[in-house]
């Protein structure tokens, strides 16, 4: 038995399509630290309606997975840091800084992808994490982006006019 999400601890309300629990048609993510305790690990088989070319998965799928592990990986590291629990008041909230993909290989369809992510370098208000996707065992994809903490609610404002 897998021990609760991130997302299930620390989000259970989160609506973000790849990765929150609350969101009826999302992909429902779920990251975990590894027993290794250096990696975010989550499991994820694609749907058919995820398939690029014949047999393929969709690269923007893969983009989306990296996309939303990578951002769990660089908030669990900043729980870590500051020696909380994920989940703990007031939440730590990270976005999207810089999203890098190198496709490496095909990546079947049919097959469980495992992600495999760690923060490089030190934990700051900004963190880099490089994900790996793995398809059979085999290394398909490897994210290497940047990941801002941030309040989301003066995002969320900025981004409609509310603030400057």
């Amino acid at each position: 038995m897998h021990s609760p999400s991130l997302q299930d601890t620390t989000a259970p309300d989160g609506v973000c399509y790849g990765c929150g629990p609350s969101n009826a048609h999302g992909l429902h993510i779920k990251s975990r630290w590894d027993e290794d305790g250096v990696h975010i690990v989550a499991e994820h088989l694609p749907d058919a309606q995820y398939c690029g070319w014949p047999d393929l998965v969709y690269g923007g799928l893969i983009a989306m997975l990296v996309d939303c592990h990578s951002n769990w990986t660089a908030m669990a590291y900043h729980y870590r840091a500051e020696q909380r629990t994920p989940g703990e008041l007031p939440r730590i909230n990270c976005v999207t800084g810089n999203l890098g993909i190198k496709f490496i290989k095909p990546t079947p369809m049919g097959v469980p992808l495992i992600l495999r992510a760690r923060v490089e370098g030190e934990v700051g208000r900004k963190s880099r994490v490089v994900c790996e996707v793995y398809a059979d065992g085999v290394l398909t994809a490897i994210g290497d982006s940047i990941f801002v903490r941030v309040d989301t609610g003066h995002l969320a404002d900025v981004a409609h006019g509310r603030q400057a």
